[in-house]
């Protein structure tokens, strides 16, 4: 990561829900999910709360680098219906090398609908591919 990055950058980003991304598309094949009303799903509210960091992140990293998201300790607070639009507001809390972590706050067009924290760190995307792909190819027990 660049050294510029510093203590307090916030970046906010908005998503309009759809369908697809209520509780009953988690995970189709289960069916107590597909049973579940059609709002905002928990998995897909943390996924776009870390698209958020990712975004702030993206002008301070270094050629072949990205960030994983290593923790997330967030509330789902009040459902969201499709078609409303949510914002996720990040702000960087602390920087220890290459771990970074945010504080996050998302929001409907109502109130808030989760808050929490959430670390990442910066890796060489292309070792950390070769390493996974390595994985992959060890025998299962």
């Amino acid at each position: 990561m660049k050294e510029t990055l510093t203590v307090g950058l916030e970046h906010t980003l908005t998503y309009r829900v759809p369908r697809e991304r209520t509780v009953p598309f988690l995970y189709p094949e289960a069916e107590p999910f597909r049973k579940m009303p059609e709002v905002f799903a928990t998995g897909y509210m943390v996924g776009f709360m870390e698209w958020a960091c990712m975004e702030a992140l993206k002008p301070f990293m270094e050629e072949g680098e990205r960030t994983v998201g290593t923790m997330i300790n967030v509330t789902h607070e009040a459902a969201t219906p499709v078609g409303m639009e949510v914002t996720a507001k990040v702000r960087l809390i602390e920087v220890d090398g290459k771990r970074t972590v945010w504080e996050i706050e998302a929001r409907d067009e109502v109130e808030v609908i989760g808050r929490g924290t959430h670390e990442r760190f910066a890796i060489n995307f292309e070792k950390f591919s070769a390493r996974v792909a390595a994985k992959g190819k060890k025998e299962k027990p």
